[in-house]
């Protein structure tokens, strides 16, 4: 009869720990505003962080909706898009659409191919919110009609050409 109670006691103590450590979890809202090109952070109601971003560009719009995170990778490789790495990534579509860090010029206008890009600092810092608090308790809400206008989506950043030495004739003849 005691080895039962002590058994029922550590049942107990085992589904506290459970129920208590679900409720620890912050449940955390991402909302994408495509008009003005800002994403809001809230975790718990409250507002932590507000950014800029780049949605897809004409022909690539981000999906509207409300979506829960479902994958995270710290470095992706996009089949789609000519291996383009995509840091920090957070997939809420399961036709490939992600939060992700980017170093492609023209952030907080519509320049992606309808992922949503972040400054890769501010992507990090989601990542890590996100990664500590888990995809479940993580909604992603996009809304409003894409801005006027017509956009292409960028290229990555040119990198600095390599100056080649001036070339000189190894032998010369007189």
């Amino acid at each position: 009869m005691a080895s039962l109670r002590f058994f029922n006691v550590q049942l107990l103590a085992v589904i506290l720990v459970c129920v208590t450590s679900n409720a620890a979890l912050a449940n955390i809202l991402i909302q994408i505003d495509k008009p003005t090109q800002t994403m809001t952070v809230s975790v718990d109601g409250q507002v932590r962080y507000r950014w800029r971003v780049s949605t897809g560009a004409t022909d690539y719009s981000t999906p509207i909706g409300s979506y829960t995170a479902f994958r995270m990778e710290v470095m992706h490789y996009s089949k789609e898009w000519d291996n383009a790495g995509m840091p920090h990534s957070i997939f809420f579509t399961k036709r490939g659409h992600a939060i992700h860090g980017s170093n492609h010029p023209g952030l907080g206008t519509t320049v992606s191919h309808g992922c949503v890009r972040l400054s890769l600092p501010n992507a990090a810092t989601l990542y890590d919110l996100v990664h500590a608090n888990g995809m479940t308790t993580t909604k992603v809400v996009v809304r409003g009609p894409d801005p006027p206008g017509v956009t292409v989506p960028s290229k990555p950043p040119r990198q600095g050409r390599v100056r080649s030495r001036q070339r000189r004739p190894f032998f010369r003849f007189r």
